[in-house]
């Protein structure tokens, strides 16, 4: 009786492995599909700005692996002034031999964007990429918002459970991660991960080791999840390729017509005006200094340069001046000023990675929209000028 049954139950076992070979066999090949459809692409996607490229990896990824392709991470200075000169636009159809793929969206910290260094790992080896950088961001720590409305799940998990960044460094990551938000709701065994890692305690790290299989599972998920995505997205949402014809760009023409551009917008003499009684130069010099000292930023920024020299990538660094005449107008000196550019500086040579700071146009009204880190049509021809240069091998320049 015994052996009849188990002979009943031997079909089921098999029709079920069968199917869910197939089942395999089917995602497996929809996976390839889509990799391949995101590299044939790559030169019609990379300049295009959208949440699945942000959130994701994929486009990301193949951005990191064409040699035609710079990426550059920023924030809302990459969104929010809609004019024709912002890089990715600008470099669609110049004729310079190369691509510009934006990932960033408004408050993105250095904690989100070296998260995403950390996920894309071995792809950055060698990689040029450009990060821009505003003082604010720079000097504050992420705030809770900020962080949880540009976090992604999957640049997390990648980060913590794969091999590419030292144990103590992910240490580091994983506390100011937990100090930014609950990830608990998010995922679980990711909070429970980061936690174990955060303590640095012996038994802990054995737990996180124990984890690491669950860890990887769920990170092939997300993949999966991220190619489908990525899939649907070129299927109903591609636009053909820019035509490029590589030639010399002049540059010295370019500044001369952005330079004669009126300042950054009419509401800055309304700005100014409005403010009824404008401190007295250097009044808040003491006080611009003791939080530039205490900026739990600079931290963040610290694990950034670090991410980027773990995977061996070839950063540029663009920081965006600040609005000095509106500085000066609410009591902060140039000279108070000039303690950011100074320890900003400091910290990148550390990593020797290049840096461009804008300074000169610290008092420049035609280069940002208000105090706002958004640059104007001027501000992103520079910007597109040192992108250019470091693009292929020459100095950037400010």
């Amino acid at each position: 009786m015994s052996c009849a049954r188990a002979r009943q139950g031997t079909p089921h076992l098999f029709s079920g492995l069968i199917a869910s070979g197939l089942a395999a066999a089917v995602l497996f090949s929809a996976e390839i599909v889509a990799v391949h459809l995101e590299h044939t692409t790559i030169l019609s996607t990379a300049p295009e700005l959208f949440p699945l490229k942000n959130q994701g990896l994929a486009f990301q990824r193949v951005a990191a692996h064409a040699q035609n392709v710079l990426p550059l991470y920023g924030s809302s200075e990459l969104t929010a002034v809609p004019v024709p000169e912002r890089a990715q636009i600008f470099f669609r159809t110049a004729p310079t031999g190369f691509q510009v793929s934006p990932v960033g969206a408004g408050g993105m910290p250095p904690l989100i964007i070296l998260q995403k260094f950390g996920a894309l790992g071995s792809a950055l080896r060698g990689k040029k990429l450009a990060i821009s950088l505003s003082p604010n961001l720079t000097v504050h720590a992420a705030g809770r918002k900020a962080y949880e409305g540009n976090f992604s799940l999957m640049a997390a998990s990648e980060m913590v459970f794969d091999t590419v960044l030292d144990f103590e460094l992910k240490r580091q990551i994983a506390s100011r991660m937990l100090e930014c938000s609950s990830i608990v709701e998010k995922s679980p065994l990711l909070e429970f991960a980061l936690r174990r890692l955060a303590s640095g305690r012996r038994l802990d790290r054995l737990i996180f080791c124990a984890l690491w299989p669950m860890g990887k599972v769920q990170n092939a998920v997300l993949e999966l999840q991220d190619h489908f995505a990525a899939l649907a997205y070129i299927q109903h949402k591609i636009k053909p390729a820019p035509r490029q014809d590589p030639e010399i760009i002049d540059w010295s023409k370019l500044l001369v017509k952005a330079s004669a551009l009126k300042p950054a917008d009419e509401d800055r003499t309304n700005t100014s005006s409005n403010v009824a009684k404008q401190a007295v130069t250097g009044s808040r010099d003491r006080a611009f200094g003791t939080n530039l000292e205490a900026g739990a930023g600079w931290r963040d920024l610290e694990l950034l340069l670090r991410t980027l020299a773990s995977v061996h990538a070839r950063p540029l660094l663009l920081s965006m001046p600040y609005d000095g005449q509106f500085y000066d107008r609410t009591g902060v000196s140039r000279y108070a000023r000039e303690s950011y550019y100074k320890r900003l500086r400091a910290l990148t040579q550390q990593y020797h990675f290049p840096l461009v700071e804008f300074t000169d146009h610290d008092e420049d009204p035609a280069f940002l929209y208000l105090h706002k880190s958004h640059l104007t049509v001027k501000g992103w021809i520079y910007y597109n000028r040192a992108l250019d240069d470091f693009f292929h091998g020459r100095v950037p320049r400010s």
